[in-house]
């Protein structure tokens, strides 16, 4: 087992989290609300990174944002590197994740009947009030699942991260990137190892976040 290669990607995924989750409240919530004529198009956008192979987003990535591009010699010239180190890494992701996190949480302040915003306005209840105490727990399932989804997804990240990133052993080598690397000098054993360890760790989360889910629907 590469520890290190799985620590980094437990690393990426968790920041991915962490700066996706508020993106995706706002974004998932102003989609569920309005209708405004070019939604579809936003959400054509949005769900873009889902249907488009990850060597063609990180190809564009890295040309928009490589030292060859007016952005990445901008952005140099400060002193800040985006390509082949974690920064690069975690800038893919959050990219390629958008869908897993939006969706979920969209369709989640979907279900929730407009009338109760309504009856809440007239109650006295402000925008964050409503927010805090009527939407945030009626969507709580579906935003869980958008978050497992995004951590889970994250971790079996190759295409995008490898563009991006590079193969950088204890900088850029994720483990989806270090299965690769084993099988290519074929330690099939040792790619085997991890693979096993990352299909039961998704199933693990995944299944904890279906019962999770489950359970606050039937209290509620």
């Amino acid at each position: 087992m590469d520890w290190q290669a799985l620590w980094l990607s437990i690393e990426l995924a968790a920041v991915t989290l962490v700066v996706l989750l508020p993106l995706g409240l706002a974004l998932g919530r102003w989609l569920a609300i309005t209708e405004m004529a070019g939604r579809a198009w936003i959400e054509a956008l949005v769900m873009l990174p889902l249907v488009l192979p990850p060597t063609v987003l990180g190809f564009y990535m890295l040309m928009s944002l490589g030292n060859a591009s007016p952005v990445g010699r901008w952005l140099s010239a400060h002193g800040i590197q985006v390509t082949f180190n974690f920064t690069g890494l975690v800038l893919a992701s959050i990219v390629f994740n958008i869908p897993f996190m939006v969706q979920p949480i969209q369709r989640a302040f979907e279900a929730i009947p407009r009338d109760l915003g309504e009856a809440a306005a007239v109650s006295g209840l402000g925008f964050w009030a409503q927010l805090r105490r009527i939407e945030l727990p009626l969507a709580w399932p579906g935003i869980l699942s958008a978050m497992v989804l995004t951590f889970v997804h994250t971790l079996g990240e190759f295409g995008v991260v490898l563009m991006m990133g590079g193969n950088i052993p204890g900088e850029t080598q994720t483990i989806a990137i270090a299965i690769y690397d084993r099988t290519q000098a074929f330690d099939l054993d040792g790619a085997n190892r991890m693979a096993l360890f990352l299909v039961a760790l998704s199933l693990c989360a995944v299944g904890a976040s279906f019962f999770a889910s489950g359970r606050l629907v039937r209290r509620r």
